[in-house]
């Protein structure tokens, strides 16, 4: 009988431990250097990232590409993007329902790309643990998502398209070195556009060069503000200005009528018509801004990580376009140029 019980209590003993074996394993957890303890993520946990593009054109697509690719190459099945894109005649309002929503299901990060999306995003993740990164925000400074380009100080931080404008303005003048005004069309509640308007105006002003600029509010504004520009000025030149992208054949058609050129800032805006550009890389700007993301969501302080800066840039030009214009392409720029675009 005795022996039956020592038997029995082993037993009872090797169950006991082997429960509170199980038990520990069923949760993850870390200790911090108070000794406290705090859950961790399990290894392999799915993450999600809600990304708002403020509106479907050529440049912001391409930003979306190269995220996508580098979130996709990081955590591969393990997360899940959710993109929103804003409709032409509501994208503010789009926008701001999006990030709302965002916050309200608790996504792990929102990446948003263009300034009024990141407006949008920073405003409705206030209060939160939920970081923004933002993608292709010329300055994000004026647009008030961070204290500083070297330390945000803020749970938003993201990569800036700063347009090579010096480069741009050579590139007008060995194709027209006769220029003497050049053409903006901008929206005047994006504020990419008036810094990229008022540096350009500068860089202009030092080579005697005159800088016409006529500001719009809405689509409905840009065709007769294109045609009213069109026939006073030597060229057109076109930023990142998401209106006026979203609207670039109709920038085109004022200009061709007119017989004078316009300059874009991306390669997709060449084929579409411009006749050059100092090109910048769209997709390489989402693959940095993918890359931080994936920094952020690993751990890394996004209060402290700087904004990355892109202004790389390639020269290209539509030969159909310059061949239309009756233009020919100075030897100079001819070696400069990597990629010479033919419209499509």
């Amino acid at each position: 009988m005795k022996k039956s019980i020592k038997i029995l209590s082993a037993v009872l003993s090797a169950m006991m431990l082997m429960l509170l074996t199980l038990t520990g394993c069923g949760s993850s957890q870390t200790t911090s250097d108070e000794g406290s303890t705090q859950a961790s993520a399990p290894s392999g946990a799915t993450l999600r990232v809600g990304v708002i593009q403020y509106i479907s054109h050529s440049s912001l697509d391409n930003c979306y590409q190269g995220i996508e690719e580098a979130l996709q190459a990081k955590y591969g099945e393990n997360v899940i993007i959710d993109r929103q894109i804003g409709s032409d005649s509501s994208a503010d309002a789009d926008c701001a329902t999006y990030a709302n929503n965002m916050v309200a299901q608790g996504y792990d990060m929102i990446i948003a790309i263009a300034t009024p999306a990141a407006s949008s995003a920073y405003a409705a993740t206030e209060g939160t643990d939920i970081p923004v990164i933002f993608c292709s925000v010329s300055d994000p400074v004026s647009a008030k998502l961070v204290n500083s380009i070297e330390e945000p100080g803020t749970l938003c931080t993201g990569t800036s398209d700063v347009l090579d404008l010096e480069g741009q303005v050579d590139m007008i003048q060995q194709l027209q070195p006769d220029v003497e005004t050049i053409g903006v069309l901008y929206t005047t509640s994006e504020v990419n556009s008036i810094t990229q308007l008022n540096n350009l105006t500068e860089i202009c002003e030092a080579r005697g060069i005159t800088v016409q600029a006529s500001g719009v509010q809405n689509a409905s504004d840009i065709p007769a503000a294109a045609a009213a520009l069109a026939a006073e000025v030597d060229c057109i030149n076109n930023f990142t200005d998401n209106n006026v992208v979203n609207n670039l054949s109709v920038v085109l058609d004022a200009a061709n009528a007119a017989g004078i050129p316009v300059y874009g800032s991306e390669i997709e805006q060449v084929k579409k018509g411009c006749l050059a550009s100092n090109s910048m890389d769209y997709v390489a700007i989402g693959r940095t801004t993918g890359n931080m993301a994936a920094e952020v969501l690993d751990g890394a302080d996004i209060t402290t990580m700087a904004v990355r800066t892109v202004s790389d840039s390639t020269p290209v030009v539509n030969t159909e376009v310059l061949e239309a214009l009756n233009l020919t392409m100075p030897e100079s720029l001819m070696n400069e140029a990597e990629t010479i675009v033919t419209e499509e």
